[in-house]
């Protein structure tokens, strides 16, 4: 008999897709399956996701990435720059990365995984999965015009965003039955009013259209949150995190009877 507990069951994975500080809700989505006994399989992860699915591929459990969530501020990831590429660096977050995690490479992860990028000069995607795991987040998460660029083996990389937010595709290839797509992004509901909200809603229709069609996962988590501020402001994390545990939660029947 085989000892291995994957054998004869289906494999989950988990596509987290960008939103800046919406990232909280995918927090709660990982503790809802844990609680819940559903493992991980493989995971794939764009900006924010990239990191949130790292940091669980790296072997923390549930309540070790909410500490972490809860713990982490924006000073601790990044830095102000001289303005020739970006305006901040995430240099930080490279290094907090790995002080949180160890520093793995992606062979000494405990969940296959892969982070999502594009290449700066020809934006085509580049799904990492060789290497340092920090420096592949922090390229994933490298919103391109604000945050520096990052070098990976000659192409200057920018957060994966913009050519593909919730990698549903990427995760099939790493093997997965199921797929669970946890999006961060909605439209606003009604026809908003003023420049500001316009535009944020514009920006909430490029992030949707970038990413894989929903539809192609197994179980879609759409996290209900719409604003610039849920993309920036960390006060919201024990909302965003509380919601992205309610919505898991709530499709914990529809999981389990896929892999039933």
């Amino acid at each position: 008999m085989s000892t291995n507990p994957t054998v004869g069951r289906k494999r989950v994975g988990l596509a987290l897709g960008g939103g800046g500080a919406r990232g909280m809700a995918h927090v709660g989505v990982i503790r809802a399956l844990e609680r819940a006994g559903i493992a991980v399989d493989c995971i794939a992860g764009t900006s924010v996701g990239s990191l949130v699915g790292a940091v669980y591929a790296a072997g923390l459990n549930g309540d070790q990435v909410l500490e972490m969530a809860l713990q982490m501020r924006w000073l601790d990831i990044l830095r102000p720059v001289w303005p020739r590429q970006g305006f901040i660096s995430f240099a930080r977050l490279e290094s907090f990365f790995a002080r949180v995690t160890g520093d793995p490479t992606f062979a000494d992860l405990k969940i296959p995984y892969a982070a999502v990028t594009a290449d700066l000069a020809t934006g085509k995607q580049v799904v990492l999965r060789e290497g340092r795991v920090a420096r592949a987040v922090r390229a994933s998460c490298s919103v391109p015009a604000i945050v520096t660029p990052v070098e990976v083996d000659g192409r200057l990389l920018i957060d994966g965003g913009v050519v593909n937010n919730l990698p549903i595709s990427i995760v099939r290839d790493l093997g997965a039955d199921v797929v669970i797509a946890v999006g961060l992004a909605q439209p606003p509901g009604d026809y908003p009013r003023g420049p500001l909200r316009i535009g944020m809603a514009a920006i909430e229709f490029l992030v949707l259209k970038a990413g894989d069609d929903p539809a192609t996962a197994d179980v879609h988590l759409p996290i209900p949150v719409w604003g610039l501020g849920t993309m920036v402001r960390t006060s919201q994390r024990h909302r965003l995190i509380a919601l992205g545990q309610r919505i898991a939660e709530q499709s914990l029947p529809e999981i389990q009877a896929l892999l039933d």
